[in-house]
């Protein structure tokens, strides 16, 4: 690093848990980010500014009026417009060091599984559950960490499944191996706007632990109540017998 880097990254670098070390680990670092709305842009937005030094955003979606009441990587401006180029600028405009490609097309089986390849972390920031389990089969396979959110009305999750550790769970050892698209979305159901914000950012943040060396807390799920402020965390158990994850590369 240089100068000018050390003093934009000086308030991690002080942290005894990151160090230089930690943020020249996030520097080298490769991350890639499925869904750049209510979940990803925040997300987008503190990884680009916290150094990680490739950002992949992948969304086919285009900006809506919607949209703006929670997905803060978009402007008015950018209505009609790529969700992963309107992010990708966003980003850009925080930290231009960053080097950050955004593709605009669904990514299919195989393209996805170069994606997760690629990756030393993937950020689900999807709303569906038929690419949430697409997503999980690719990290599985490529051995590549996975940190899941959602976000839905006063509810909120966050689980890391790391394939690297032979205890923890995939996606599907945690919800079974339905690819049935039947999950609420925000467009269906409502969500309430600081919500994606605190589940995305909480994703930044084990993305950021993992890659620097800080820790994360891979297995574990943990919800939030947004109405009480309540979080609440359970431990989830690896399932054995679950077809995804027990042939994983990393385990």
């Amino acid at each position: 690093m240089d100068d000018s880097a050390l003093l934009r990254y000086s308030r991690h670098i002080m942290l005894p848990q990151m160090d230089i070390v930690g943020q020249e680990r996030l520097l080298a670092a490769h991350v890639v980010i499925m869904g750049v709305g209510g979940l990803g842009s925040p997300a987008a937005l503190y990884l680009a500014a916290s150094g990680i030094g490739h950002l992949t955003l992948v969304d086919d979606d285009v900006v809506d009026v919607t949209n703006l009441q929670r997905q803060i990587s978009h402007t008015t401006s950018s209505l009609g417009q790529s969700k992963a180029e309107s992010a990708r600028r966003q980003a850009l405009a925080l930290n231009p060091s960053c080097h950050i490609d955004a593709l605009t097309s669904r990514p299919d089986e195989t393209h996805m599984r170069a994606l997760a390849v690629e990756a030393d972390v993937v950020l689900d920031c999807t709303d569906r559950f038929t690419s949430r389990y697409q997503i999980n089969r690719a990290c599985m396979a490529a051995g590549t960490p996975l940190v899941s959110g959602a976000a839905i009305r006063f509810s909120g999750q966050l689980a890391v499944f790391d394939p690297r550790d032979e205890a923890s769970p995939c996606y599907a050892c945690l919800y079974g191996d339905s690819t049935e698209d039947d999950e609420l979305t925000c467009a269906e159901s409502g969500v309430v706007a600081p919500l994606v914000g605190i589940i995305g950012a909480f994703q930044a943040l084990e993305a950021v632990k993992l890659l620097s060396g800080a820790g994360a807390r891979a297995g574990g799920l943990s919800t939030l109540d947004g109405l009480s402020g309540e979080w609440r965390q359970f431990d989830v158990p690896r399932d054995p017998a679950c077809s995804t994850c027990r042939d994983r590369a990393g385990g």
